[in-house]
């Protein structure tokens, strides 16, 4: 029993340490209302193999259709296996590794980040960056390449991606690294949000 619970301890504290904006796991995904996924896929990605294998997941989407969701759910199976996860949005990655880079600490920064087995990164392309954030992104997906997971979201398909960057060379080397060994998730359909706030007017009615 003691086993146990110091178990269930070291799991509690592996899914608390990784930051998750809530904990919402893959039983509770709606997938029935948005066919546009391929379920077996996910599923698949649920094994975790693909974290062995240092490889990487994107979820393209407009927003509200369950890409947060599904890469929280991923990020806490990985998390109760004991691997090291870390969620932290895009605009926070930047603004952590600038921080970093202006109080001339940048080397040490990215090794923190590079310590995790997966880095979930959200929400990326809602703003352009500056060249200098864009090489920031660069060496830390450099430094991360064919070493450890990365699953990023975005709302932007990768052909406007030179457009956030604004750096097409970097982009076209990013996308390189990014996607060599890559599962990418394309889902098109409606926004679970709307969903939400439709059955909250459906019952306020009734």
């Amino acid at each position: 029993m003691e086993i146990k619970l110091r178990k269930e301890q070291a799991i509690i504290g592996c899914v608390k340490v990784a930051n998750f904006p809530f904990i919402k796991e893959i039983n509770e995904f709606d997938f029935g209302f948005q066919p546009s996924i391929d379920k077996a896929k996910i599923m698949d990605l649920m094994t975790l193999r693909f974290i062995e294998n240092s490889e990487n997941i994107i979820f393209c989407g407009t927003p509200g259709v369950g890409k947060t969701n599904l890469s929280v759910s991923i990020g806490i199976a990985a998390a109760k296996q004991r691997y090291c996860v870390y969620f932290i949005t895009f605009q926070n990655l930047i603004a952590q590794l600038k921080k970093a880079a202006s109080e001339n600490r940048l080397d040490a920064r990215i090794k923190w980040f590079c310590r995790y087995k997966l880095l979930i990164i959200d929400e990326l392309g809602y703003q352009r960056m500056d060249v200098d954030s864009a090489n920031l992104f660069f060496n830390l997906i450099s430094k991360r390449y064919e070493k450890s997971s990365t699953v990023i979201t975005t709302n932007s398909p990768f052909s406007k991606w030179a457009d956030i960057f604004q750096e097409p060379v970097l982009t076209n080397a990013l996308l390189d690294r990014l996607l060599h060994h890559c599962s990418v998730i394309n889902i098109n359909g409606p926004s679970y949000r709307l969903k939400d706030q439709m059955q909250h007017m459906i019952e306020d009615a009734s």
